[in-house]
């Protein structure tokens, strides 16, 4: 459901990344709002989210634009306020968000575990996951620094143990030999 490349401040404790400010719309401090929810409109309903740097604001969408909203934010009163949020990500608190289907994860939850082949051997760790719009991919950094990406469906990932912070992967052949 979610996106996170590394912030440069660590997330707010407890909260998961749900969206993104990409800058002011319009001239009455109206914000442009990328959402990173499945849903993407319920990111107002998670309000008020907060940011790594500690503040907070609600948010009322306004309307669609294309690949965002148009929404307001409490206490963005112009343009001027709303343009310096530009970049600015968005956390909701973890028990704000609705409840996982089975099989279904958080990408800032996969971020940081181990990735196994089958037999037990260490192919690296979760780095980042990406998704360009034809399904998620799982950045893994290799033992030796380089990074392979890996489609995340059953078939190549068929276990996720969160408790045990680790990941069992079927990579195609020759994915993770070495370079």
């Amino acid at each position: 459901m979610l996106a996170r490349v590394g912030p440069a401040v660590a997330e707010p404790p407890g909260h998961v990344l749900v969206g993104a400010l990409a800058g002011a719309f319009g001239v009455r401090g109206e914000v442009r709002l990328k959402s990173f929810c499945a849903d993407p409109a319920a990111i107002a309903a998670y309000a008020p989210l907060a940011t790594e740097d500690g503040r907070s604001f609600g948010v009322t969408l306004v309307r669609p634009l294309q690949g965002a909203f148009a929404a307001r934010l409490t206490g963005v009163a112009d343009r001027e306020a709303a343009e310096a949020l530009k970049g600015l990500r968005l956390y909701a608190p973890r028990d704000r968000l609705p409840p996982l289907a089975e099989d279904e994860f958080y990408h800032a939850d996969l971020i940081g575990l181990e990735v196994l082949d089958a037999g037990g051997a260490v192919l690296g760790r979760v780095r980042a996951i990406h998704d360009h719009g034809a399904g998620d991919l799982l950045e893994i950094v290799r033992p030796g620094g380089d990074s392979a990406l890996l489609p995340f469906t059953r078939a190549l990932v068929p276990t996720v143990d969160l408790a045990g912070r680790r990941l069992v992967a079927d990579p195609p052949h020759g994915l993770f030999d070495p370079q």
